[in-house]
């Protein structure tokens, strides 16, 4: 390790950060997972959230719970009022960064609002700025309530047509969940999973439990339940390489998805 070390400095000094050689070097450490018990959960802002009590109160109930057995990351979509400021935004001719703060306030809205909810059982919601506390949270209450929208903002990355913002909820739950090495990824929607085609408009649609990022890309389902994006960076993770699609509307789906379940669709880097 140490003669890998020294060639990695060696490496750097010497080379460009983007050479093949470095960039292999580099990859070459040991890995180290910071938050490897955790699951990160990522509530849907207009599939869940949006709804109102009927849908939240109940899942509420399933986070004070599981949260005795189960270390929780939750983070918020952004939904219907997003998708609003988008549309408002986009006609006014407004770049795709500034479409990226709009719809980090809703997320950001919604995370308060569940904090506020979770609030009497010592669960709190953080900012981006508080994420070097998500670790005490876990430590004394075994879960901790964030927006899931990447802070992004204005150096956001443009997709190649529009100005909606490629990387938003989804992406943002996910790449935390990457980059804290946790154990689990999963996102409550408002179906059972992934279908054949849109559930809610097609009565012949077929659920599929269980499918691969490259067999969703030849099937033209890249797009259907979760953001396109997404599925790149789950093609490219290191730790978390699968995440499980799951319907919060049914109660208890959360719970045993959290204890390791196949409820849902599970979606697979390979």
């Amino acid at each position: 390790m140490a003669n890998t070390m020294k060639e990695l400095d060696t490496l750097l000094m010497q080379r460009s950060l983007s050479d093949p050689e470095l960039q292999a070097a580099a990859e070459s450490a040991a890995e180290y997972r910071i938050l490897p018990e955790a699951t990160v959960i990522k509530i849907g802002g207009q599939s869940v959230i949006d709804r109102g009590r009927a849908a939240v109160y109940p899942l509420v109930e399933e986070i004070v719970s599981a949260r005795k057995t189960h270390k929780m990351l939750i983070g918020t979509g952004a939904g219907t009022r997003a998708r609003h400021l988008y549309s408002i935004a986009a006609e006014l001719n407004l770049p795709a960064g500034v479409l990226a703060q709009l719809g980090a306030s809703v997320a950001n809205q919604n995370a308060e609002m569940l904090g506020q909810l979770l609030a009497k059982y010592g669960i709190s919601s953080g900012s981006s700025a508080a994420m070097s506390t998500i670790a005490l949270a876990l430590q004394e209450v075994n879960a901790v309530v964030f927006s899931g929208m990447p802070p992004y903002a204005l150096w956001t990355r443009t997709s190649p047509e529009g100005v909606i913002p490629p990387y938003r909820t989804d992406a943002g739950c996910f790449l935390l969940a990457e980059q804290f090495g946790c154990k689990a990824m999963i996102y409550v929607k408002d179906e059972n999973g992934l279908y054949t085609a849109n559930p809610k408009t097609s009565k012949d649609a077929t659920f599929i439990p269980k499918i691969s990022v490259d067999e969703m890309k030849a099937r033209g389902l890249h797009d259907s339940i979760l953001e396109f994006p997404m599925l790149d960076l789950l093609k490219a993770a290191r730790y978390v390489r699968e995440v499980q699609v799951v319907n919060g509307l049914v109660p208890g789906n959360l719970t045993r998805a959290l204890a390791g379940e196949h409820v849902g669709t599970i979606i697979t880097a390979s």
